[in-house]
């Protein structure tokens, strides 16, 4: 089956050369040049990947992230002009998967692009994908989070990310080797993006058991530390 993605830019120069380099990677792409049109696009195109502008007509790229994620785990790359951190994190806390500042080289971005495609294909293994600690259930199966009982709202990934740690507990992982292996590219990213969502867990899941936690490892990275009483 080919592969699909999906371009919502109104800058159209931009999308043109996306849609060039994509086609020439084997792709079948679709071009959205406003947020409402990309929404439905998302839906009806069925994309493997989504690139999406932030500053769009219609609805902006973090109103549309949104909305994707209401219906799709489709993996999100952010295109924006701006580089500041806060609108990074904006993104990645919406649930997005990775993102780009623009200008950007297309060189790059298509990297990024096989590096989501082939986590995705990994994680379509049929590998048990249920954890169970003291009051806490991680369910890949269903992107289900159960926290005390209760279902709570995650992005995706922060659950491959839990899941991850989870899957290994007491070992620490550097930053670098979570971008590698949850996210899929080798330091593409900023270690940042490791941060924000284990801050984000945190939030989710402080206090809830005794018996488990995330920790911080000064200096190294984290792990899901169990037998922490």
């Amino acid at each position: 089956m080919g592969k699909k993605a999906l371009i919502i830019e109104d800058d159209g120069s931009i999308a043109e050369l996306l849609r060039l380099y994509l086609e020439k990677d084997g792709f079948e792409v679709a071009q959205a040049g406003d947020g409402g049109q990309g929404t439905e696009l998302a839906q009806s195109f069925e994309p493997d990947v989504i690139l999406l502008d932030i500053m769009l007509p219609v609805k902006d790229g973090w109103q549309v992230c949104r909305e994707v994620r209401s219906f799709s785990k489709t993996p999100i790359i952010m295109l924006t002009a701006k580089g500041e951190t806060a609108d990074k994190v904006a993104g990645l806390e919406m649930g997005a998967d990775d993102y780009l500042t623009k200008p950007f080289e297309v060189k790059e971005l298509l990297a990024r692009v096989h590096a989501i495609m082939r986590r995705t294909a990994e994680d379509e293994g049929d590998k048990p994908k249920r954890l169970s600690f003291d009051k806490l259930v991680i369910d890949l199966d269903s992107y289900e989070l159960i926290v005390d009982g209760k279902k709570v709202d995650t992005p995706p990934k922060e659950m491959e990310l839990l899941f991850h740690l989870a899957s290994s507990p007491n070992r620490v992982y550097t930053r670098n080797q979570l971008l590698d292996e949850v996210w899929g590219f080798d330091y593409f990213g900023d270690s940042r993006t490791v941060d924000v969502h284990v801050k984000r867990l945190r939030e989710k899941l402080e206090g809830v058991s005794d018996q488990w936690r995330l920790k911080t490892v000064w200096g190294v990275g984290y792990k899901f530390e169990v037998g922490a009483a």
